[in-house]
């Protein structure tokens, strides 16, 4: 479990391709801490260490991981967020996030908001997932990249979430731009509210 305040950025320094799984080794600034089966948010993908040494570990993604995922679009040299699994003897300052990324989104528009800047993000709306809880409301929770945001301006099909210049610099929102795509996780308390109500 992950609160979706990213600790650190990564960068891809190996992509190996194993059937219908890749294989990412990555470097970052505390890699020497991690350990083999530790869980590791990727851009929100909850992804295990399967290799460690030195400055860099290795982690895998599987099919159905790929598929829901922007991670087979992943290029040596790209940066990706980070976070570790949550400790639970401390505030929580994001909100819960499970690291099971449910479908990816493609930002339509970046603007300057005086000093920060507010993303548009659409994704494609499939009637049976909405109504098991897979959208977005006005001030709720999301996950964009393993980051956790609020909502704003919500529609059928699209979002938008102000960023501030601290989040710009500490994780790959500053990279973002017309055209790139995302990992989006909605609200877990919104699928389980979802699923409630369709057993009434």
């Amino acid at each position: 479990m992950f609160s979706g305040i990213v600790e650190a950025m990564a960068e891809v320094v190996a992509i190996e391709r194993e059937q219908d799984n890749m294989h990412f080794t990555l470097t970052c600034s505390f890699a020497k801490e991690l350990h083999i089966d530790q869980s590791v948010s990727h851009n929100g993908v909850c992804l295990t260490v399967t290799k460690q040494q030195d400055d860099t570990y290795t982690t895998t993604a599987m099919r159905e991981t790929l598929l829901r995922s922007n991670l087979g679009l992943l290029k040596i040299g790209d940066k990706v967020n980070l976070e570790r699994s949550m400790l639970m003897n401390g505030r929580l300052d994001g909100h819960i996030v499970q690291g099971h990324v449910d479908t990816t989104a493609r930002c339509t528009k970046v603007e300057d908001a005086a000093g920060s800047k507010i993303f548009t993000f659409q994704y494609d709306v499939k009637p049976e997932l909405a109504r098991r809880g897979y959208f977005t409301v006005d001030k709720g929770s999301v996950t964009v990249n393993g980051v956790s945001l609020t909502v704003c301006n919500p529609s059928d099909n699209a979002f938008e979430v102000n960023i501030i210049p601290y989040t710009l610099e500490n994780t790959n929102f500053g990279l973002i731009e017309e055209g790139t795509v995302v990992n989006l996780e909605f609200d877990i308390l919104g699928k389980y509210i979802a699923r409630l109500n369709s057993l009434s």
